[in-house]
């Protein structure tokens, strides 16, 4: 496996020069970016193909993967919404972390499809972000870069029976799972939907969490919650899961670098040296 982490493990004004020599100092063999709004550091929804050439130099001069591109601003335009332009807006936002991910060589993007609120019931979210999906899948194969639906604090996809059931009913080779292992913790057991999401798994997210606390507090550093890692490997082998795993933590709050090199370490501990 890859150990990988993601540009929000960074305070939000670090260059992206100081992200690549950190996180390649500490030992990664990838870093995750995230798609902003024009403004932000690194790939934004202005960012030019040339811009976008230039990122991925840096990271390879500093012997980084560019593999995924996770995106924060879906859900400000969720692709549930009952208003058609909110989903359009929502579509612009995946199509253009397609078009980044096939110009930087990125094999898969993360979406979260949307979220269950009071204006927005669950089955609602399901037919609507369902539609959405589809609609993007036939992008996702012109551009030949998998579309990864994540599991997320969004009241949606609480069953990895669900969640497979949402992949196969889009039909698509090129859409599939962003698995968060932290995320599920509050009400599954990630080895579990591991093993039941099997080869519908693009790409994992990790982070602790613990149970005790129950809100959004109880997000912690690895090795420091509730999380089976012992069992979380074991069913990622047994599924033959090889790519990326990538770190997607909460800032030190002193020191905020240090988690970086904490986390490498902690990632080794978990995956017993075969994260590299």
């Amino acid at each position: 496996m890859i150990k990988s982490i993601n540009q929000w493990c960074f305070r939000g004004d670090t260059p992206l020069e100081q992200v690549m020599a950190i996180a390649s100092d500490a030992g990664f063999g990838a870093v995750e970016l995230n798609l902003y709004e024009p403004g932000g550091i690194g790939l934004t929804m202005d960012t030019t193909a040339a811009e976008a050439e230039k990122i991925g130099k840096l990271a390879r001069d500093n012997g980084l993967q560019l593999r995924s591109l996770s995106t924060g601003l879906l859900w400000q335009s969720p692709l549930s919404s009952a208003d058609p332009a909110v989903r359009e807006r929502g579509r612009r936002v995946v199509t253009k972390q397609l078009e980044l991910a096939e110009l930087l060589g990125m094999d898969t993007v993360l979406v979260v499809p949307g979220a269950v609120n009071p204006d927005t019931s669950y089955d609602q979210c399901y037919e609507r972000s369902h539609h959405e999906v589809q609609l993007l899948s036939d992008e996702a194969e012109k551009r030949k870069t998998r579309i990864g639906i994540e599991n997320v604090w969004n009241k949606f996809l609480l069953s990895p029976l669900e969640m497979a059931r949402y992949i196969d009913d889009v039909g698509s080779p090129y859409v599939g799972a962003y698995f968060d292992v932290g995320n599920v913790l509050l009400y599954g057991y990630p080895e579990q939907w591991i093993r039941i999401l099997g080869d519908r798994i693009f790409k994992i997210h990790v982070k602790d969490f613990l149970t005790g606390v129950g809100n959004g507090h109880g997000f912690v550093s690895l090795l420091a919650g509730d999380v089976n890692w012992k069992a979380v490997r074991e069913a990622l082998q047994e599924i033959n899961y090889t790519d990326t795993v990538t770190a997607e933590l909460g800032i030190y709050a002193a020191n905020p670098h240090q988690l970086v090199y904490d986390t490498s370490r902690h990632l080794d501990i978990i995956f017993g040296g075969e994260a590299r």
